[in-house]
């Protein structure tokens, strides 16, 4: 069975800091796009970042103002979403995605959710004082 599957998140105040981690199975994602998403309550579902499958190119959200840092390690066959100084408008639940988008030059090819053929099933992440 292929899988894709989030964890990390949890209630944190504002400010603190959190790493997601998403570990595929049943098959290599090593040469696999993989990318964030979030999804807040009463919002659709947006891109946060996203990286290669040899981590020379990474994408993000201009909003998140560098906040969060998009890695991988392919050996573990696990992808990560380190998120700094979080905000209470952060609050969402965060998945993970792996596809073979058709690269666009200068373009967000990145964006297109219909073209990740892998998502997880998403962990929650609440930030609160």
């Amino acid at each position: 069975q292929v899988l894709l599957e989030e964890s990390g998140g949890g209630l944190v105040q504002p400010g603190a800091s959190l790493r997601l981690t998403c570990v595929g199975t049943g098959r290599s994602f090593s040469n696999y796009l993989m990318s964030w998403f979030r999804q807040a309550p009463g919002k659709e579902r947006e891109f946060v970042g996203g990286i290669s499958w040899n981590s020379r190119n990474q994408y993000y959200e201009d909003s998140l103002q560098g906040r969060f840092t998009v890695s991988r390690d392919n050996a573990k066959n696990t992808a990560y979403l380190q998120m700094d100084n979080l905000k209470p408008e952060d609050t969402a639940v965060y998945f993970c995605a792996a596809g073979f988008p058709v690269k666009i030059p200068g373009g967000a090819f990145y964006l297109n959710q219909p073209d990740y053929d892998y998502w997880g099933q998403g962990t929650q992440v609440t930030v609160s004082s």
